[in-house]
């Protein structure tokens, strides 16, 4: 492989087709796949909108406190066998969700696939990228998120269809069977931790490390006890919650809410999918506006655009509304999603890259524990969503504020590997030329 990964070819682009499968495949363990099943729980087994939403997040919540050490693991064994270890989990637990038959089972069965599809198979994409690259880390990382743009496009959809056409228990088990057999052997065979393993250099520095002139690099990298100690690593984790709140609530609840508003189900997929087509352009331009805007500017657009959203939920008793609803949404969860996996490398460095972004997904996870089970408390309380959406208008402030506040730390350098003097990062990359 050494002598094909040269200026002609670099392997990183083989790291960014897999890490966008990984969050491609990370979608029966999303909300935006869960939510399709919520109504047939109900149906089947007579349970509360509320109660059902309480599991979810009782067991999204103890998912999130496990991440971090899911990212510990990363760190410590590499993405590879975590990928690998962690999709046949996924798989297998995707597995048990067909024989739910009780509330303590439905807790187990949320509990796995939150933890190995939304956290652990989007940790690992998190995580294996900015290995790989670094001036060009924004676009990279936007690239990649075609996988979960993709699949918050096709798994409504999917689900829909293979619910009609098969029931809720086989579909749960199909979805096992398309993991471990399209994900699982790619994982094994493809994925390399970083680019030093194989003799290379990020951004495709192969070829330039034999080049006689080159220059030190200086990577500041922070630990998990040092980016504690910032306060810019507090706010990020606030903003990094708040988009798990507001999104994961609505998403969770949009057939409801649709209904509510005499919209169908298969709109209230079809506005799923929407907001996932429109995000492909924007994760495009997010890459590439980050590479010259500080993130934390682009992270206010983040707010901004949920800001816009609750509001124009709140008007959308038509079929034209709920589309505007979901070209608004989408937007701003394509911005989202690219910002919040290059800040983290960005402001505290890759050494420690696992360990950090575990706690952000913890973060994230913990985020989408909190943001269903309102809704549905509300829902059950006042008999519709009305209130609720009002009062989430809160987070996105908050968002913004601590977005301002989050000014990138300063640490002083290590000096690291020789490195091509082409490579150079955004104002606040942590790698900085001597």
């Amino acid at each position: 492989m050494k002598q094909v990964t040269g200026n002609a070819f670099h392997y990183g682009w083989v790291i960014i087709a897999i890490a966008a499968l990984s969050q491609f495949f990370s979608g029966p363990g999303q909300t935006y796949s869960n939510s399709i099943f919520i109504d047939y729980y109900i149906e089947d087994f007579g349970w509360s909108r509320s109660t059902v939403s309480g599991i979810y997040s009782a067991a999204t919540l103890t998912a999130g406190f496990l991440l971090f050490f899911v990212g510990r693991l990363i760190d410590r064994n590499g993405s590879r066998k975590m990928a690998v270890a962690v999709s046949v989990s996924f798989a297998v637990a995707c597995f048990f969700n067909s024989f739910v038959t009780s509330l303590v089972m439905l807790f187990i069965g949320f509990f796995f696939i939150r933890l190995l599809g939304q956290g652990s198979m989007a940790l690992i994409s998190s995580s294996l990228i900015p290995q790989w690259f670094v001036k060009k880390r924004g676009r990279a990382i936007s690239i990649a998120a075609i996988g979960g743009l993709v699949s918050s496009a096709a798994f409504p959809l999917l689900n829909v269809w293979l619910i009609e056409s098969f029931g809720w228990r086989s579909s749960w088990l199909i979805l096992g069977i398309i993991i471990i057999v399209c994900f699982t052997p790619l994982a094994l065979f493809l994925i390399q931790n970083s680019p030093e393993e194989m003799g290379l250099l990020p951004d495709n520095g192969a070829a330039l490390k034999a080049e006689p002139e080159k220059k030190l690099i200086k990577e500041v990298s922070w630990s998990v006890k040092e980016a504690s100690k910032t306060r810019a690593f507090w706010l990020l984790l606030l903003c990094a919650a708040i988009p798990g709140i507001v999104n994961t609530g609505l998403t969770f609840h949009l057939v409801s809410i649709f209904a509510e508003k005499s919209l169908s189900l298969e709109t209230a997929a079809g506005i799923l999918s929407l907001t996932a087509l429109i995000g492909l352009p924007v994760t495009f331009i997010t890459g590439i506006l980050l590479e010259k805007v500080k993130v934390q500017y682009m992270l206010t657009l983040v707010f901004a655009g949920e800001l816009v959203s609750l509001f124009l939920l709140q008007k959308a008793d038509f079929l034209a509304a709920a589309m505007v609803f979901g070209l608004v949404w989408g937007v701003s969860m394509g911005i989202e999603r690219i910002v919040m996996a290059v800040v983290w490398p960005n402001y505290f460095g890759r050494k420690h890259i696992g360990s950090i972004s575990g706690i952000s997904m913890a973060m994230v996870v913990t985020g989408s524990a909190l943001g269903p089970l309102p809704l549905g408390i509300a829902f059950d309380l006042f008999g519709g969503y009305t209130e609720i959406l009002w009062t989430l208008m809160i987070f996105p402030i908050f968002g913004i504020v601590a977005a301002l506040l989050a000014d990138p730390p300063k640490k002083e350098a290590s000096i690291q590997q020789p490195v091509a003097k082409e490579i150079e990062g955004p104002a606040e990359n942590p790698l900085l030329a001597e």
